[in-house]
This record gives structure tokens, C-alpha cells and sequence, in this order.
């Protein structure tokens, strides 16, 4: 319990310290909401002063945070400015759908380098292994946004696959079916492109891990009594080399949001991309808030369950 109770606290104080640091980033801008409004000599100024009023906007830097932290811990993320809706009712659709693609990537990644890794290790310094480092030394090299964007090439110019969305028109007439066949088309590009940005650095972590365990002398005792090669790496090499692998996963996966975020603006896909990008552009603040506080618990999440994972697989960890 006391670990729980340490690691919960760790979480929440980073939470709180991103929720601060992003409120006073926003409140130091130049311009708020409103500055666009200004601008039309339509609106009188005291429209503009009521307004100014309603949103909090004319009050001091703590008092709106206070307030804001205030209604959060009760579950009230504020109304956003820009679409005049609970920022909840804004944020939790487009959640669904950046963790529908984060949670897949995640998921196909971590099968591949899993399998490849092992595989590299086993045969280390042979031709899968020489193969496959320098694939992913060139998968590594290349920006994210430029796969994405040679993706999305790719789909508008050989019109194999949508260039963008999470379903068509018709899909609420389709068949069940129908509408997994859909979907699985309009995510295939978007989750390739998360696998590719994701694959080359677990990849080289598990074949590190495993080629390490593999030196071991257990290893070399147990392939001098003829354990078979397959329960040797499968039963007796990875569960040793999983714990550093149960910590990358949870640091994995606040680079996988990171990475589905430019995937989602590049591909259009309705997540919390193209939701945070449209709230900073029009300085919604409440929005962009609610946000980034959501992907950053969504991290700490997974730092956490790493964690308690990493200390039911080895219970020697002593986590404060």
C-alpha cells in the first residue's frame, strides 16, 4: 500500500505541476480569447468588458487557476469559449479515438519487437540481426512527420485506402461488417504510422535486453544440458530480460500520444490532435487545459501501471 500511495502521489504532483505550468504558459501569450473580437467595430465595448467578465479573464493569474483546479477536482473541466460546450462533452469522444489508436499501435508494436528482438538476439551479429539494426538506425533518422506525410501521399495518390477521417458518410447504414471494415480501413494508415514511429527504439531495447540475459550463465548451463533452444528463449531468457521492458513500456506510451497527436492532424484523424491544435489557435483556454491535462494523466497512467507490473514481476523492487 505504501508504494501505491507513494507512486499516486508522484502522479498527482506531476499533474498538478503540468496543469500550473500550462495555465500560466497560456496566461503569458499575448492576446486571449477575445482579442479577435476587439478587432470588429460591431461589437461595443461594453459587450467586450461583459464578456471579458464572464470568462474570468480580467481577474489575477491564481485566482482563475484556483478556480479552475477548484471545479476540475469536482469533475467540471469549464465550458469551452470557442464552442460554447461543456469541455467533457468536447474531449471525451475525441479521447475514445486517440486511445483507439494509441492503445493499437501500442499493442501491434510491441508484438513485432518482441518477436523480432528475440529472434535478433538468438542469432546476434547474423544477417536478421545486421538486417534489422540498420533498418531501424534509418527508421530512427527520419522525422515522424515525414512518414506521415508520405503516407498520406500515398493514400490520395493511389486512393487505396481514405486520406482522412475515422469513417465515411454512410457508416451508420452499413452492416456490422461493414462498418469493422470501414473503420479498419481508415485506421490502417494512421496505425502504421504510429507503428513505424514506435518500432525502431523498442525494437533495439528488446534486442538488448535479450541478447544480455542471453550471455548469462544460466543460459550457458541450460544450453549445455540440451534445453531446447525455443524454451530457452521463451521460458527462461525473457522473463529475465522483461523487467527493463515493463519500465520502457510505460515511458513508451507518453511517446506513442505524443506520436498519434502529429499522426492525427497529418491523417485528419478525429482524436485530441486536431482538438488541442484548434483550442491553442483560438485561445480556448478551458479546452487546451482539459487537453493536456488529459494526456499527461493518460501518461502518468502508464507509468503507474509499468510500475506496479514491473513490481508484481519482481517484488525485490522497492518503489517510495
Amino acid at each position: 500500500m505504501r508504494f501505491l500511495f507513494g507512486k499516486l502521489m508522484q502522479g498527482g504532483g506531476v499533474l498538478l505541476a503540468v496543469s500550473f505550468l500550462t495555465f500560466a504558459s497560456l496566461a503569458a501569450a499575448p492576446g486571449n480569447f477575445l482579442s479577435e473580437a476587439r478587432l470588429d467595430p460591431r461589437i461595443s465595448a461594453s459587450t467586450l468588458r461583459e464578456l471579458n467578465s464572464r470568462y474570468g479573464l480580467d481577474r489575477p493569474l491564481l485566482s482563475r487557476y484556483g478556480e479552475w483546479l477548484g471545479a476540475a477536482s469536482r469533475g467540471d473541466l469549464g465550458l469551452s469559449f470557442a464552442y460554447a460546450t461543456p469541455v467533457s462533452r468536447l474531449l471525451l469522444p475525441r479521447m475514445r479515438n486517440t486511445l483507439l489508436l494509441t492503445i493499437s499501435g501500442a499493442v501491434v508494436s510491441w508484438a513485432i519487437a518482441i518477436l523480432l528482438g528475440v529472434w535478433a538476439a538468438a542469432n546476434e551479429n547474423g544477417a536478421l540481426d545486421r538486417s534489422l539494426t540498420a533498418v531501424t538506425s534509418a527508421l530512427i533518422a527520419v522525422p515522424d512527420v515525414l512518414w506521415v506525410t508520405a503516407l498520406l501521399l500515398f493514400a490520395v495518390r493511389s486512393r487505396m485506402f481514405p486520406a482522412g477521417g475515422m469513417t465515411s458518410i454512410d457508416f451508420a447504414d452499413r452492416t456490422m461488417l461493414g462498418k469493422v471494415r470501414d473503420l479498419g480501413a481508415h485506421g490502417f494508415l494512421p496505425l502504421i504510422a504510429v507503428v513505424l514511429s514506435t518500432l525502431p527504439a523498442l525494437l533495439r531495447h528488446v534486442r538488448a535486453s535479450m541478447a544480455e540475459v542471453l550471455h548469462s550463465d544460466f543460459i550457458t548451463a541450460g544450453v549445455a544440458r540440451g534445453v531446447s533452444r525455443g524454451r530457452i528463449l521463451y521460458r527462461h531468457a525473457l522473463r529475465p530480460a522483461a523487467n527493463p521492458l515493463i519500465s520502457l513500456a510505460g515511458l513508451s506510451f507518453g511517446g506513442l500520444l505524443s506520436t498519434s497527436l502529429v499522426v492525427e492532424v497529418v491523417l485528419s484523424w478525429p482524436g485530441m490532435g486536431p482538438l488541442l491544435v484548434e483550442a491553442i489557435l483560438s485561445r480556448d483556454v478551458l479546452l487546451v487545459m482539459a487537453a493536456v491535462n488529459v494526456s499527461t494523466g493518460l501518461t502518468v497512467a502508464g507509468g503507474f501501471l509499468a510500475d506496479v507490473a514491473l513490481r508484481i514481476s519482481d517484488p525485490r523492487i522497492v518503489g517510495s
